[in-house]
């Protein structure tokens, strides 16, 4: 299943219900891809990310190890990001 931006301008009761159905789908096998902004949620629920910028992988991996990764912390998250 494909889902662009679904925490894009949503409050934060429906953050969790969407939350919710996403792990759901995760847990009974169904393959998600989601392409969003919102870092917190996303790394938040998601096995495995990739960063993308100026059209290239800066990196793949775990939420732990895109936090880790000092090039995604210059380009992205910034030195105080945490989830």
């Amino acid at each position: 299943m494909l889902l662009d931006e679904p925490f894009a301008g949503i409050d934060p009761i429906s953050l969790g219900d969407i939350r919710r159905i996403i792990t759901h789908l995760r847990d009974i096998g169904i393959g998600v891809l989601i392409t969003d902004h919102n870092v917190r949620e996303t790394l938040g629920i998601c096995d495995r990310a990739y960063i993308l910028a100026q059209g290239r992988i800066v990196t793949s991996g775990t939420a732990d190890h895109i936090l880790a990764h000092p090039e995604v912390r210059t380009i992205y998250l910034g030195d105080e990001f945490s989830l």
